[in-house]
């Protein structure tokens, strides 16, 4: 009897490790399985368990330990993003040039009636846009960024002279030499980089497409892109004005923003494609509007 009694406890050792074996070489199992996602294989002794674990994880280790590509996803390089962040930084409205207080003579044209609702004053600024001032003011922004990128500095004097003899009348000449200015100044602060300086002196003074052309051509800012912000900058300012006197709501501006997509597309691709030669104006009516703005009885804006 005492045999037996003293072979009982070594009996249920051995079954209890079996035991104890089993559950751990299947609970690794099925850790592994639901890990690595595979069909569950049936393991009895801990050393193939251990066996599967190396198999199994080392390729899991050397495909997370990759390094994704810079920029995975992101259709830019560093130097084009870098080219949208200045243009959305220097032709934002919050870039302090002061365009907020100048309307272009939209004010007279509320005043004298040409301008009443969203409808009347979408179609001036297709006019202004298409056959107007921001017409001539992308052809100068495209030419000065050329002449710049060339480094031609005689080519850039005469594109900035020609460019601040074009402005119709004395308000609008302020107008755009200030905001040219303060562009340059900014710029130059905020924006440094080697070249401007020399673009600078070789213009003289600069109006503001020829500021901004130049500005971007310093920093290797693409044309194409420039002239698109350029343009979407100075709609949306002309709106800004619009709403303000009329007065409209934020939703109509919106729509006029919207509705002019296609005309600031194409006045983008004509100025792209134009020479010096082409240069001119048809909105007569925009250009008396800022002749007579000068001596408008009540004036909220500059211009």
């Amino acid at each position: 009897m005492r045999r037996r009694l003293t072979i009982m406890p070594r009996m249920i050792m051995a079954i209890i490790t079996t035991v104890i074996t089993i559950i751990t070489a299947i609970t690794i199992t099925a850790v592994i399985t639901i890990t690595t996602v595979i069909t569950m294989i049936t393991i009895t002794t801990t050393n193939i368990a251990t066996t599967i674990i190396t198999t199994t994880i080392t390729p899991m280790l050397m495909t997370t330990s990759e390094p994704a590509p810079a920029d995975a996803g992101s259709g830019m390089n560093a130097d084009e993003a870098a080219a949208l962040y200045r243009l959305m930084t220097w032709l934002s409205p919050s870039f302090p040039v002061g365009a907020f207080s100048y309307s272009s003579g939209i004010e007279w044209a509320v005043e004298a009636g040409d301008i009443t609702d969203a409808a009347s004053l979408r179609d001036w600024l297709a006019a202004m846009l298409g056959d107007g001032s921001g017409f001539c003011d992308a052809v100068f922004l495209a030419q000065a960024h050329r002449t710049a990128s060339a480094q031609d500095d005689s080519g850039l004097r005469e594109i900035a002279e020609l460019a601040a003899a074009f402005v119709p009348s004395r308000e609008r000449q302020l107008e755009t030499s200030t905001q040219g200015r303060a562009f340059i100044e900014i710029a130059r602060s905020a924006w440094a980089c080697d070249g401007l300086d020399g673009m600078v002196a070789a213009c003289g003074g600069t109006v503001y497409p020829v500021a901004v052309g130049i500005v971007s051509a310093a920093h290797a800012v693409p044309l194409a892109p420039a002239m698109h912000a350029f343009l979407h900058a100075v709609v949306s300012n002309w709106i800004s004005a619009g709403a303000r006197l009329v007065p409209l709501g934020q939703t109509d501006s919106q729509r006029i923003l919207a509705s002019l997509e296609a005309d600031v597309a194409a006045t983008a691709k004509r100025a792209l494609e134009a020479s010096i030669d082409d240069l001119g104006s048809a909105a007569f009516r925009a250009d008396l509007a800022s002749l007579r703005h000068e001596t408008q009885y009540t004036r909220l804006f500059r211009s």
